[in-house]
């Protein structure tokens, strides 16, 4: 089984990290992808975070139908902060022994990777999907690589590959970039406007019911 894991507060989720997870799924033929709402997150402002389980039932909501999009509550079934590391040694274990796991994760945060615990122990345990965009150089997130975290890897340029040492590979991949985000629907709703057409119909009327981000 080849398996991605998309985390992200989801706060909320949208239809830009639906779309990303349906390219990368058939970009690197994985057999699914798994949304993984971080239930404490180490690195951002918890402030105006939704509880864990609404954020997940959104999640839910979003990807109801869809075969190939999963989610997950692993984060919570680890107490304490969500720390990647935790994360995917939890999946390795829930998954059967040859599952190959690939980490999917936005280009800025990747460039903050060496801030993460256990940071280099992931590159012996799961591949990165990194979603590249506009304004970051190849050339100097190949050198992010080499001197950040190996100066062993092996370059496939041409692929957008670079091979650790430890067997798993980080790849490069740019994805359709939707002008979309968390903060941006959470300030429509602050000022009483709509977010239609930004998150799925079926989350969108969960956020009216719930009154999320309103005044």
């Amino acid at each position: 089984m080849r398996l991605g894991l998309f985390g992200g507060t989801f706060n909320p989720i949208h239809h830009g990290h639906l779309r990303a997870g349906v390219e990368i799924r058939e970009a690197f033929d994985l057999d699914r992808v798994l949304f993984l709402p971080a239930a404490v997150p180490p690195h951002k402002e918890v402030r105006g975070l939704l509880p864990f389980a609404e954020r997940l039932k959104m999640v839910r909501l979003a990807v109801a139908g869809q075969r190939h999009l999963q989610v997950s509550d692993a984060e919570k079934k680890n107490p304490g902060k969500s720390y990647s590391i935790r994360t995917v040694q939890y999946v390795h274990r829930a998954y059967p022994r040859g599952v190959e796991l690939f980490f999917i994760i936005g280009v800025d945060a990747f460039l903050e990777i060496p801030l993460w615990k256990d940071y280099r122990k992931l590159f012996s345990l799961c591949h990165f999907i990194v979603m590249d965009r506009p304004g970051y150089r190849r050339g100097h997130l190949a050198d992010f690589l080499y001197q950040e975290i190996s100066p062993d890897f092996k370059s496939y340029s041409r692929k957008g590959q670079y091979l650790h040492p430890g067997g798993y590979s980080v790849f490069f991949k740019p994805v359709t970039r939707l002008e979309i985000s968390s903060t941006f629907i959470r300030r429509l709703r602050r000022e009483g406007r709509s977010v239609r057409f930004l998150v799925p119909e079926a989350v969108e009327e969960y956020l009216l019911k719930k009154g999320f981000y309103g005044e």
